[in-house]
């Protein structure tokens, strides 16, 4: 028998061998060079913490909310495509191991299961994440079913105009299957030309005028929250809380959009400091360890999002695996606070790491 995982990183070994290779490279991989996804994993590994000792850390406590949602720790699932592509349960499973877990997850526009299907698999706070079509109705029907399922936010992607290079998609001519929740709407068939299917049904769909007064237009047609996803600068920051967003995630769309953008730690403070408090700030991409959590919170951000290893998790171990996934984040993120000095989320502050930054102001 196989040893089992004792860490996040051991499932995507795990996922690598149940997956077809087009499955795996289609979740692993990121655009052109993959610089950007290696760097946003590693940009965390350049960051370091400095424990306070002697506090009583017999209680710690991780739990916190978003939007006013109590989750039980800063760990939530990013939306990801086609979770059927790594277990047949796909969604279900995956919403179901949030609920367990008392967190939050984001459904993908490009959920195999629609928005309907995974409200009905349990009871728990979910959010919508959004992609804007070219006809605008397509979104408008998305935001209204999302609503009458009972999620509680719209999570809008900023960052895909177009659609990345995904240079592995195109070797394998990767084909997306039907995407259940525009059914009726769009079809899949369209002339890949030899390459990615995805890449040319994404650019055939995919609306590029979206531009800032569009988010005037989504606020007119719900009444949920609207979360921006792919800010990475300081004057993008400023912007959303100008158009009214509810909040912002720092994301660069798990390097699968555009190359040598930064590593979203990296730009975490910068959106932190253009927000002044007014909204939540979330991050995603390269989280891997509790310390990552921790380092993310450090430097201001609410919450952290889960992406590639929920995939792993699921694709290793169905709906256990994604359990296991995110308690294994949750516990060693629990021990880091422990070692750190900090039994709640309020004593975690900027005091408590090193970046770069900070290393190379002290050489000044």
């Amino acid at each position: 028998m196989a040893s089992e995982p004792v860490n996040v990183s051991e499932f995507e070994a795990l996922a690598k061998k149940a997956l077809p290779k087009m499955y795996f490279d289609f979740y692993a991989g990121g655009a052109e060079d993959e610089y950007t996804l290696k760097d946003n994993e590693e940009a965390y590994q350049r960051i370091t913490i400095r424990p306070r000792v002697l506090v009583d850390v017999s209680r710690i406590d991780t739990s916190t909310s978003i939007l006013g949602y109590p989750i039980s720790s800063p760990i939530m699932v990013a939306p990801s495509a086609l979770h059927q592509l790594a277990n047949p349960e796909g969604e279900l499973a995956t919403a179901r191991a949030s609920a367990a877990s008392n967190t939050i997850m984001i459904l993908s526009f490009s959920s195999s299961y629609n928005v309907e299907e995974v409200a009905a698999s349990c009871d728990a706070v979910r959010f919508f994440q959004l992609y804007v079509y070219r006809g605008r109705h397509i979104a408008a029907n998305l935001v209204e079913r999302a609503e009458r399922s009972g999620y509680k936010a719209i999570v809008l992607t900023v960052d895909c105009p177009r659609l990345g290079r995904r240079e592995a998609d195109i070797r394998n001519r990767m084909i997306v299957p039907k995407l259940k929740n525009v059914e009726g709407f769009v079809s899949n068939d369209v002339d890949a030309g030899g390459g990615s299917n995805l890449e040319a049904y994404a650019n055939s769909t995919f609306d590029p005028t979206l531009s800032w007064k569009d988010v005037a237009w989504l606020k007119s047609i719900t009444s949920l929250p609207i979360l921006l996803k792919g800010i990475l600068t300081h004057e993008d920051a400023l912007k959303a809380v100008e158009v009214g967003a509810a909040g912002v995630i720092v994301s660069n769309h798990g390097a699968r959009q555009l190359d040598y953008s930064p590593a979203t730690i990296t730009v975490v403070e910068e959106v932190v400091r253009a927000v002044k408090g007014k909204i939540p700030v979330i991050v995603d991409g390269g989280v891997r360890r509790g310390t990552d959590v921790f380092k993310a919170l450090a430097l201001g951000a609410q919450a952290v999002l889960v992406g590639r290893p929920i995939i792993y998790g699921l694709a290793a171990k169905g709906e256990q695996g994604v359990k296991q996934v995110i308690q294994m984040l949750k516990d060693e993120f629990e021990l880091t606070m422990a070692l750190a000095g900090c039994t709640s989320l309020k004593d975690i502050t900027r005091s408590h790491v090193r970046t770069d930054r900070d290393r190379f102001q002290s050489m000044l």
